[in-house]
């Protein structure tokens, strides 16, 4: 434990909010009473913990810690504090990589254990700073391994441990009994908000992938891509393939000259395993899939009717060129809204059907025109004014007409929805 602790940190994240006056939001209070000075403001702060993956200063935490600070400080165990900048944030796993600033010196660090090796029964130590008083070790067991159902990021394959983890224990460390990472906390089971024993953690194969790609100096984490949707097995759907039991990934439809096609994939195959390791749900095999390092290639056991085949995919990524991503800035309801056009990447990242044409609403700024017309993040434009928006340079070429009428033509979750607004 001497040589685990000094390698897990405390990460404190502060964002300055203004308070707002709903008040001020009423056009006739405001031209009655003024517009008053700047609105008073307060710095909110979110307190988590962090592991140290890299003797340079690297940091491994959670994104839900970090999100939306304007500064970050890490304090290790020996109470130094340093400030952090965000070198990569994955909301997809829920994970985000710091670097301590303006050090010259070598950290002390933890090395990942192969969690596909762990075992239920396994003894585990969660460290982490819980409710700020300090850093805490806990101890438990592996509950379950390769928890798919419990809806916290995309990738859904978690550890599921016993060992008390409570609010401030997220992005700390659960280390197996040599001493290396096993996986990063990251949730709770709770009715309370304190723990009942059932807590998650994202495996350490998952978080190598993240920080390699830190490492390297991308922004974002580069993923194989499939090029496939997959669906869930039902009982009905075991029955009708005359499978014994519902497991497996259903291919339900595969991208033209993507990696599947490429292999040999087709619609209504079964996946059930790759490269040795079953799969029992498209979850599994979306973790073991995003795990595998790019350049090589994945072998893939398909149930093709009543045969068994053998399958070989490249492990590439999704094509990105043409995303031409914008920020919207004429005059308009989409004013402050960044767009993207839909390329297999961007396709991929907010889980549209791969062959999805159009722009779609990557983010939105809190205080914008977008944001108060209502549109979200994952919103496709489909058509402004009877235009059709192919590009992205279609919807900002569109949005500086300013008619007196927009009629916006928007799919939101697979619904199509028409919305009329004054200009």
């Amino acid at each position: 434990m001497q040589r685990v602790q000094p390698a897990v940190v405390n990460v404190y994240a502060a964002k300055v909010v203004q308070n707002r006056n709903p008040l001020l939001d009423d056009p006739i209070f405001r031209r009655f009473f003024g517009v008053p000075g700047q609105q008073p403001e307060q710095m909110q702060r979110s307190l988590g913990s962090g592991v140290i993956v890299d003797a340079s200063g690297l940091v491994v935490t959670n994104v839900h810690v970090i999100e939306g600070a304007d500064q970050v400080k890490v304090s290790l165990s020996d109470k130094r504090e340093f400030e952090a900048e965000i070198l990569l944030k994955d909301s997809r796993t829920d994970l985000a990589v710091l670097r301590l600033k303006d050090t010259k010196e070598k950290f002390p660090t933890l090395d990942f254990t192969n969690s596909d090796e762990l075992l239920v029964g396994d003894v585990v130590l969660a460290i982490g700073n819980p409710f700020g008083v300090g850093q805490t070790v806990t101890h438990g067991i592996i509950s379950a391994l390769a928890r798919t159902q419990v809806g916290i990021t995309d990738y859904q394959f978690f550890i599921q441990t016993d060992a008390a983890i409570n609010p401030g224990n997220s992005g700390g460390a659960l280390v197996d009994m040599s001493g290396r990472l096993a996986g990063i906390n990251t949730a709770i089971y709770s009715r309370s908000g304190g723990s009942q024993g059932i807590g998650f953690a994202i495996p350490a194969n998952m978080v190598r992938v993240v920080v390699a790609s830190a490492k390297s100096g991308g922004k974002a984490v580069k993923r194989p891509w499939l090029g496939a949707r997959l669906q869930a097995v039902t009982p009905e759907i075991a029955e009708s393939l005359g499978l014994r039991s519902p497991t497996g990934a259903l291919v339900a439809s595969v991208v033209p000259n993507g990696p599947a096609a490429k292999a040999g994939l087709k619609s209504s195959d079964l996946i059930t395993g790759i490269d040795g390791q079953t799969v029992d749900d498209p979850n599994a095999f979306d973790y073991r899939f995003a795990t595998r390092p790019l350049g090589g290639t994945a072998q893939i056991d398909v149930q093709r009717g009543s045969k068994p085949v053998k399958l070989t995919v490249a492990l590439e990524t999704a094509p990105d060129t043409g995303r031409n991503e914008l920020v919207v800035t004429a005059r308009s309801p989409f004013q402050g809204a960044k767009v993207s056009t839909i390329t297999p990447a961007v396709a991929d990242e907010l889980h549209l059907d791969a062959d999805t044409d159009g722009v779609v609403i990557t983010d939105i700024g809190g205080d914008t025109a977008a944001a108060s017309v209502g549109f979200q993040k994952g919103d496709i434009i489909l058509a402004v004014n009877n235009q059709k928006i192919s590009k992205t340079g279609d919807l900002e070429k569109a949005a500086g007409e300013r008619p007196r009428i927009w009629r916006i033509t928007v799919v939101r979750g697979g619904q199509q929805i028409n919305v009329t607004l004054g200009g």
